[in-house]
């Protein structure tokens, strides 16, 4: 039967990886992988992720199941901090998942089940891994218009517009914060304009809120999520541990199905249960117990908090950093967005040959739509960044 297989494409962020390994050049500057980097290019184990583990792995007694939903109190707690007090917690159901990428999946194996031939509106652009699971599932996908790439701002008039031909029982996939690959985000304004749209056209939202903590802080960040699913009757949101708590390998995520209906609750439960025991069964717990761990001590939470603020900061002075440098080598104000933006990532809004041309010339590793991971840099790198483009005439 192995016969009947085709080769596939290549994943081209992994593709950009090896070329960057296997360029001698030692002035090469790595904006390519989704991985958030500090000063000295490690992706650290947080103080707080150390301080857990060490207990963890003193106190714990059994490496036997955890619930099918996961352990209960890394879901109350990741509950708790995604959606605060915007909602009632009998109106929420939620299940561990290997990672925000396995709570998106199953959002939208929830929504199928829902609705068989359900239709998904997504940004454009957006993250790639929707647009490949979606179309993996074989599920119908509408663009909606996002990122105008000449003011790398958000096209929001266009938004709207095609949110609006939306219909009952569609899904609008929705960035909770730090738009990934644009960085280009909505005023909490535009949000309730979203609401507006999703009340009138009977949508049912979905929030992928993979960065809460690395935009403007973890309350700000989560403020969107939680005033669409008060309004909103329905909403899913999958939510992921990998960044905010730099426990990316743990594959640590959660989705979420929110109903104001509470008599909806229950069966929402047991969908997201099933979906669970159908892909993996149990959910890994490492990595949720790290997080339910931290989240409920007080002094490991501050802790986790203080590091993390760091962490966000950090990333707003490099884009600062990198848009002042960028004004005066330019002379203009062009490349201001890039200290508006928000979260590990911007979009120069360049061209695939630009790109290209940074790689050959100059050893700035970027995927090809323009996406740099501002984690990258660092403030000895942020001038070469800013010198190589504006050498290639971007």
């Amino acid at each position: 039967m192995f016969e009947a297989l085709k080769p596939l494409p290549e994943d081209k962020i992994l593709a950009l990886m090896q070329k960057f390994r296997e360029d001698p050049r030692e002035t090469k500057i790595d904006l390519g992988v989704g991985v958030y980097k500090n000063a000295s290019g490690v992706t650290p184990v947080m103080r707080a992720v150390k301080a857990a583990e060490k207990r963890i792995w003193e106190e714990e007694t059994t490496k036997s199941y955890t619930g099918l939903a996961g352990e209960p109190a890394f879901l109350d707690a990741m509950i708790s901090l995604v959606l605060g007090d915007a909602v009632a917690r009998d109106t929420v159901a939620a299940a561990a998942s290997p990672g925000g990428t396995g709570a998106v999946h199953h959002g939208f194996q929830m929504a199928r089940l829902a609705k068989p031939d359900v239709r998904v509106f997504v940004s454009d652009p957006t993250w790639p891994n929707h647009l490949s699971i979606l179309k993996f599932m074989g599920v119908e996908t509408v663009p909606y218009r996002y990122f105008d790439s000449a003011t790398g701002e958000v096209n929001f008039d266009g938004m709207i517009e095609d949110l609006g031909q939306a219909k009952t029982g569609d899904v609008i996939l929705l960035h909770g914060c730090c738009h990934n690959p644009t960085g280009a985000n909505l005023t909490l304004d535009q949000w309730q304009t979203v609401v507006e749209t999703l009340l009138k056209t009977g949508a049912v939202p979905m929030i992928d809120i993979a960065y809460q903590g690395f935009g403007d802080g973890l309350e700000e960040d989560a403020a969107a999520t939680r005033l669409v699913v008060s309004s909103v009757p329905e909403t899913i949101v999958a939510a992921s541990c990998s960044k905010n708590f730099g426990i990316y390998r743990e594959r640590t995520g959660v989705l979420m199905a929110i109903s104001h209906d509470t008599s909806k609750t229950a069966v929402n439960q047991q969908t997201l249960a099933f979906l669970n025991r159908q892909n993996f069964s149990f959910p890994p717990d490492h990595g949720a117990r790290l997080v339910s761990t931290i989240l409920g001590d007080a002094e490991l939470r501050a802790d986790w908090m203080a590091e993390l603020e760091e962490v966000r900061l950090g990333m707003l002075g490099l884009r600062e950093q990198l848009a002042g440098e960028l004004a005066r080598l330019s002379n203009s104000d062009r490349f201001a967005f890039l200290a508006r933006h928000r979260g590990m990532f911007s979009r120069l809004g360049t061209s695939p040959e630009m790109v290209e041309k940074l790689r050959a010339d100059h050893g700035i590793y970027m995927v090809g739509d323009s996406r740099m991971n501002i984690a990258g840099l660092n403030s000895q790198t942020v001038p070469i960044l800013a010198r190589a483009i504006i050498d290639a005439g971007i």
